[in-house]
């Protein structure tokens, strides 16, 4: 076959009326080999002729989109200098669009003899390793609309592609587990109809599942073992599984529009920290092949070994140009391509550390600061990776950047599980964790507050466990957190005691209410609301099964019911997620249950456990989308985290109001009506009723004493509006 010279802009392969240009990577290599690939599984090797600034390329004529391929790289293969080119080795395109084939483990993949890892292996790796495809990812968006939703707006809902659909019944069985299957008209109305406003993806780049877990009969199920970033994972395309290979980028293109099309934005979570190819003994799939130094962080003095500071073998060398643009056309690739909205970053301080040490100022922040494309989307940032003193970087990341707040997720499960000396901290958390962010003039969406995620306990579990179980992962459960603040309300796991059950739902909901409505960007994992459990495991990364499916039949419907309240609530008044900290005087005042404002000393009391906080609605530091200030109800926050009933004074700011009930943690109201929320100026109580805007005679109804007084069950809070006419 002919191979012009083509062009080394842009990488990967791209498809054209005449044939398709090739063009990847490799500052080390001597010859780089095209490999093409028939549909009998014949290869046809085609030398690219040109080399230009590290990146060699050509044009292939009469190739198009669908074309297996792959590459050869003839180089230096000496480990002790960090060099492992091996043409024996068929490699993956790191910017294939997508790929076909699964990988077969076994030695061929191995750069080296086993027993010899200085050593280089002939075993020739084609058999066993799935293809880069030619894809063509242009797309029939119309007049496709992205959500743009504010931070301040946003509530993120954490799912698994697979997990989320895998068991529903209103999904047709050959789309269940899909980019379809999520796409489906039901899927959708439930994620919009609990009121949340962006999904974020578990990841859904190109992945493989390890081979010590293949081993043990286990899958990579969470996907963090990423072997190609622009490529959707086909296991998750209902087209691959029908036998239209490459179908996967049109259906993850139709997922993101109907989802758009409802209001939801998309969130990938990427991780660029490291690569499937894991330590030194690895297998050869890509990047090590092609160039092995450029790629990876080496260890200075021992080329052979790789810097991990991910706890996975290797760490991505973003301080590398080409790596680091590797990334960035990733990331840019996602937005205007595939069209979604943001992304939240595996282990992002990996991504920062040069010359070993965290930097704020690193080039990969500058890069994506300076980016017109990937700066106008939604940046997250895991603030931690492991193995370093500064590892745990929460409240250290630059502007543009909202990172997971691990501290926010520790104080409110140390708080409602019953932990002295903790409200304080408690206090900030639920008001936007200032101490972290206000310093650098960050705002409180800086703050991705969670209480669970998929990595450890869900919310049920949490509620469940003292001590996890994880020993179905095969590693003698010696993996997974053991310490997870957690609190299994008087008996380990499953229980049939009423007290106990009611006690469970109790936290559950105190936990999901304060998540909702506290200052910043709220983020729920998904099927915490339907009450889900792992059967206590904290880490099962490796569970594809219903140990981490989700069961849509066991779904708590008075927990779902109420995560749908609180969500509206929150959506509904303005008041309780404006883009400012709760720290004017004039706008917010935090009382103790005698009514009275707290002092430094009632701070410090370490016995403290209930706290009352009240936000003036008149107070308009925001602006709404028309340049007005923004004026909402009142707000009072009633919280008792001790064992016992605690009455409340309500205070002098709120004597003269009409105050009603908008959530009560502690019961559920027998009216199902309850599940909607009432509007800001729909309800008009005489003074001193507290009611929750349902029916006369609702359970959830309660007096104000003549005095001003309002009981709080025992962990629980109680949140108050009330309307600025009735002041």
């Amino acid at each position: 076959m002919e191979v012009w010279p083509g062009s080394p802009w842009p990488l990967g392969a791209t498809p054209g009326e005449a044939g398709a240009n090739f063009a990847v990577v490799s500052e080390i290599a001597e010859q780089v080999v095209l490999c093409l690939f028939d549909a009998g599984g014949a290869e046809t090797r085609l030398p690219l002729p040109e080399f230009d600034d590290g990146v060699w390329h050509g044009f292939v004529p009469g190739v198009s989109s669908g074309q297996r391929y792959g590459y050869r790289v003839t180089g230096p293969y000496d480990p002790a200098r960090g060099l492992r080119c091996n043409p024996a080795k068929l490699l993956l395109d790191p910017y294939a669009k997508a790929t076909a084939g699964r990988l077969v483990w076994g030695k061929s993949l191995l750069g080296y003899p086993p027993g010899d890892p200085d050593g280089r292996s002939d075993l020739d790796s084609a058999p066993s390793v799935p293809r880069s495809l030619v894809a063509d990812p242009s797309f029939a968006w119309g007049a496709h609309r992205q959500p743009s939703t504010p931070y301040r707006d946003t509530i993120i809902y954490e799912l698994h592609v697979k997990g989320f659909t895998q068991t529903r019944r209103d999904v047709p069985p050959e789309l269940r587990g899909t980019y379809a299957g999520l796409a489906c008209a039901p899927v959708v109305e439930y994620l919009a109809g609990l009121g949340v406003t962006a999904v974020e993806l578990l990841p859904v780049h190109q992945f493989i599942t390890p081979g010590d877990l293949a081993k043990r009969g286990l899958a990579n199920y969470w996907g963090y073992n990423t072997i190609g970033f622009f490529a959707p994972h086909d296991g998750y395309s209902a087209a691959v599984r029908a036998g239209r290979a490459g179908g996967q980028v049109a259906e993850f293109q139709a997922m993101v529009q109907a989802l758009h099309a409802a209001g939801l934005e998309v969130l990938l979570d990427v991780v660029f920290n490291h690569t499937a190819e894991g330590g030194h003994l690895g297998p050869t799939l890509c990047f090590r092949g092609l160039d092995n130094p450029g790629y990876y962080r080496l260890v200075p003095g021992d080329l052979r070994r790789y810097v991990d500071t991910t706890g996975t073998g290797n760490s991505v060398n973003a301080d590398n140009p080409a790596c680091l643009r590797m990334i960035t056309d990733s990331l840019r690739y996602w937005v205007s391509v595939m069209h979604v909205d943001g992304f939240r970053f595996d282990l992002a301080t990996t991504l920062a550390r040069e010359r070993g040490d965290f930097d704020r100022l690193a080039a990969f922040f500058d890069i994506v600061a300076q980016d017109p494309v990937i700066s106008q989307v939604k940046l997250i940032a895991e603030p931690w990776d492991v193995g370093q003193p500064d590892s745990y970087s929460v409240g250290r990341f630059p502007a543009l950047w909202s990172e997971w707040n691990g501290r926010y997720r520790d104080t409110v499960r140390d708080f409602w599980r019953g932990s002295k000396r903790v409200l304080p901290d408690f206090a900030t958390r639920i008001a936007g964790s200032s101490d972290l962010y206000g310093a650098a003039r960050r705002r409180p969406s800086a703050s991705v507050n969670f209480i669970t995620a998929h990595d450890g306990f869900t919310l049920r579990d949490l509620v469940s466990y003292n001590r996890k179980r994880n020993r179905a992962n095969g590693e003698r459960n010696r993996d997974g957190a053991s310490d997870n603040r957690s609190w299994n309300c008087g008996v380990e796991g499953p229980s049939d005691d009423p007290q106990i059950l009611a006690l469970r739902a109790r936290q559950s909901r105190a936990l999901l209410g304060t998540l909702l409505l506290s200052r910043g960007v709220p983020m729920i994992l998904g099927g915490d609301e339907l009450g889900r459990t792992q059967g206590g495991n904290n880490n099962a990364y490796c569970q594809d099964n219903p140990v981490s499916w989700f069961d849509w039949d066991a779904a708590d419907a008075g927990l779902t019911a109420y995560t749908r309240r609180v969500i509206a609530v929150r959506r509904a008044h303005p008041v309780l997620r404006r883009g400012r900290y709760l720290a004017d005087p004039g706008y917010v005042v935090w009382y103790t249950p005698k009514g009275r404002p707290m002092t430094v000393s009632d701070w410090q009391s370490p016995g403290r456990k209930s706290i009352a906080v009240y936000v003036d609605g008149t107070v308009a530091p925001d602006l709404d989308a028309h340049g007005r200030p923004m004026l909402d109800d009142d707000v009072l926050i009633l919280v008792n985290g001790s064992p016992r009933p605690v009455t409340f004074t309500i205070p002098e700011v709120g004597k003269q109001c009409s105050w009603r009930t908008e959530v009560n943690s502690f019961d559920l109201p027998a009216d199902p009506a309850w599940c909607q929320p009432t509007g800001v100026s729909d309800t008009t109580g005489a003074p001193g009723m507290v009611s929750s805007g349902t029916s006369a005679g609702s359970a959830d109804q309660a007096q104000i004493g003549a005095n001003g007084h309002l009981t709080v069950r025992q962990r629980s809070f109680v949140l108050l509006l009330a309307p600025q006419s009735g002041r």
